[in-house]
């Protein structure tokens, strides 16, 4: 395989980060979405009153990645609602969240322009999300070059793939976190953080990293997801059983082949009943979660055989989404500097500060 590298930037993810990093101190600790609307003029912003704090700080990122990593070949997926094809799967997917700010909501549209007009391919759409953008340019490229995706979405872990060559570069809240992954994984090779070119806050995550992690090989984590579900998304998984996933999901592999484990036995009293003796015994489960895998709802209530499956099938990334791209309309070649720059004038943005020079 060739030495040359894709990178897969989760722009949404990335892009909120930046958002929320560089917001003034009034918003971040206004107690009402009424006392942060006050405060929306002390956003970073352009001399014609545009929004640019999150902008800033994500084409500072870029640019910096561009530098130092030196990627081959680059692409950039988002999410561009919510009301995607999960959502007539479940409605209540991603129910909890609340209303992306204003200040915010207008910077992705202006991210995504600046990003397509300096010759970077973006990639989102109303049905789809950004990570099943990504995981099928993973699935259109591993076999042509190494690709690394990266974000702080956990879900991007199931993408992870050795044989491949698949990377997780997972941007974690604080540099001390970085290095404290650094330290725990490196040092037994005589390695620092220095020895490994990544961004600032980046850990990259081989499948070795997810087992230690999460308990779960990465090809399993839609399993784990299924059973432990994940109150970001509003994933309702199986309530009573979270602790006990990983240790099931090492002995069975799959959701599905817990539930045809436990259907098998339940034709016999002694073999259910030995069944949660194995578990408690020979998996080191203390507790049972037999009655909370096998209840069912009420009153429309969603949980266990149907929640878990409904879950796995909802924290699943696509990977078959058609692309009509070829591997060369992502090479940074395409990229744009001096246009770049001149958006940066146009937005008052000052340039030594997004290029270092």
């Amino acid at each position: 395989m060739s030495e040359k590298k894709l990178v897969i930037i989760d722009g949404s993810s990335m892009l909120s980060t930046c958002y929320y990093a560089v917001l003034p101190r009034e918003i971040m600790f206004a107690k009402t979405e009424e006392e942060k609307q006050k405060h929306y003029n002390k956003i970073l912003q352009s001399e014609d009153g545009v929004y640019t704090n999150a902008v800033f700080g994500m084409l500072k990122m870029v640019v910096s990645l561009l530098k130092k990593q030196q990627p081959d070949h680059i692409a950039f997926v988002f999410d561009k609602t919510r009301d995607t094809f999960r959502r007539e799967l479940y409605p209540d997917y991603k129910g909890t969240r609340s209303v992306t700010p204003a200040p915010l909501k207008e910077q992705f549209i202006l991210m995504e322009q600046i990003l397509e007009n300096v010759g970077f391919k973006v990639l989102y759409s109303d049905r789809y999300e950004a990570d099943d953008y990504a995981g099928s340019l993973v699935m259109k490229f591993r076999d042509r070059i190494s690709v690394v995706v990266m974000t702080k979405d956990h879900d991007y872990l199931q993408l992870v793939d050795d044989e491949h060559n698949v990377r997780a570069w997972m941007v974690q809240a604080k540099q001390e976190k970085a290095d404290e992954l650094y330290e725990k994984y490196y040092s037994v090779y005589g390695m620092t953080k220095k020895d490994v070119n990544l961004p600032e806050k980046v850990f990259e995550f081989t499948a070795e990293h997810v087992y230690a992690e999460e308990g779960v090989r990465p090809e399993q984590i839609v399993d784990l997801k299924g059973i432990q579900g994940d109150t970001s998304d509003n994933i309702p998984g199986v309530k009573g059983v979270s602790s006990a996933a990983p240790l099931l999901l090492n002995e069975y592999k799959t959701v599905e082949e817990i539930y045809s484990v436990i259907h098998e036995a339940e034709a016999d009293k002694k073999a259910l009943k030995d069944l949660q003796d194995f578990w408690k015994n020979g998996l080191g489960i203390g507790r049972s979660p037999y009655k909370s895998l096998v209840k069912t709802g009420e009153d429309g209530d969603l949980c266990g055989e149907e929640a878990a499956l409904l879950s796995k099938r909802l924290a699943t990334i696509k990977t078959d989404i058609p692309l009509e791209y070829e591997l060369e309309d992502f090479s940074t070649e395409l990229y744009e500097e001096e246009r770049l720059r001149s958006w940066c004038e146009k937005l008052n943005i000052q340039i030594k500060s997004v290029f270092g020079k």
